[in-house]
C-alpha cells in the first residue's frame, strides 16, 4: 500500500503538469498543423496539441455552440470577422500567418481540356465540385470568381457542393467530378491524380488568421501558439506545404 501511495503521490505532479491545446483549423491545414505540432511540444513540455480540422464555418458554428477550443485558425477573413462580430474571439490576438491561392483541377486520367473558366460550360463537363459557400471559404472564393467571370449563374446545374475543400480534392481525384476549385496546396498533395489547369484570380486575397478563443482555459497557451505560427520554424513547414506568407 505504501508503495501505491508512493507512486502516486509521484504521478500526480506529471497528471498535473499535462496541458491539453485544442485547435480548430481550417481543412486546408491539416498535413502543414499535423507537422508542426510536434515542434510547439517541443517548446512547452507537457503540453499536447489536439486538433479539430473542418470547413472554418463549421468549426465557427462548433465555438459557438460552446465546444472547448482554445485556438481557431481559419482560412479566410470573413470567417474570422464572424468570430470576432459575436465576441468568440480575442479581438487583440488576431494573426495573420499564411496565404494561398486558388486553382481550378481537373483528373489526371480523362479529364477535358480546361483552359480558361468559360470552358467549364462545355458539355463534356458535368460536374464540377466546389464548397458549400455558406460555410466553406474555398466555396466563396470560387463564386466571387464565377461571378466577376458572369458564370456562377449559368453553371448553377453542374455544381456538386462539397463539405470542405478535402472533399473536394476527393470529387475531383477519384473521378466524380471533372472539374474542382481548391487551394493550391491541396492539389500539390495528389498531383498523381489531379492536374492544376489554371490559376483562379478575381476573388479576395485567400490569407489565413488564427485567433485564441475566448473562452479559452489556456488563454496563455493559445497566445503561445498563435505567436508560434508566425515564427520561422512554423513558417517554413507551412511553406514546405505550399503556403505563402500573408
Amino acid at each position: 500500500m505504501k508503495r501505491l501511495l508512493l507512486a502516486l503521490s509521484l504521478a500526480l505532479p506529471l497528471l498535473a503538469s499535462a496541458q491539453q491545446l485544442t485547435v480548430s483549423a481550417a481543412a486546408s491545414l491539416t498535413d502543414a498543423f499535423k507537422e508542426l505540432a510536434p515542434k510547439f511540444e517541443a517548446t512547452q513540455p507537457g503540453v499536447t496539441l489536439r486538433f479539430n480540422f473542418a470547413a472554418s464555418g463549421v468549426l465557427l458554428q462548433q465555438i459557438a455552440q460552446g465546444a472547448p477550443v482554445d485556438v481557431f485558425a481559419s482560412a479566410d477573413q470573413e470567417t474570422m470577422n464572424r468570430g470576432a462580430d459575436q465576441k468568440l474571439i480575442a479581438a487583440d490576438t488576431r494573426r495573420d500567418f499564411a496565404a494561398n491561392s486558388l486553382v481550378l483541377i481537373t483528373p489526371v486520367q480523362g479529364s477535358p481540356a480546361i483552359a480558361a473558366l468559360a470552358d467549364l460550360g462545355k458539355p463534356d463537363v458535368k460536374r464540377i465540385a466546389v464548397g458549400k459557400v455558406a460555410s466553406v471559404p474555398v466555396g466563396r472564393y470560387t463564386q466571387q470568381a464565377l461571378e466577376g467571370a458572369q458564370l456562377w449563374a449559368g453553371l448553377q446545374p453542374k455544381l456538386v457542393f462539397a463539405d470542405n475543400v478535402r472533399q473536394v480534392l476527393d470529387y475531383v481525384s477519384r473521378g466524380e467530378a471533372e472539374a474542382g476549385f481548391v487551394y493550391r496546396t491541396d492539389a500539390e498533395l495528389l498531383k498523381d491524380k489531379v492536374r492544376i489547369a489554371m490559376t483562379v484570380g478575381g476573388h479576395a486575397p485567400v490569407t489565413y488568421p488564427a485567433a485564441v478563443v475566448a473562452d479559452s482555459r489556456q488563454a496563455a497557451l493559445a497566445r503561445d501558439f498563435v505567436a508560434f505560427l508566425g515564427g520561422a520554424e512554423a513558417q517554413a513547414i507551412l511553406a514546405k506545404y505550399g503556403f505563402g506568407k500573408p
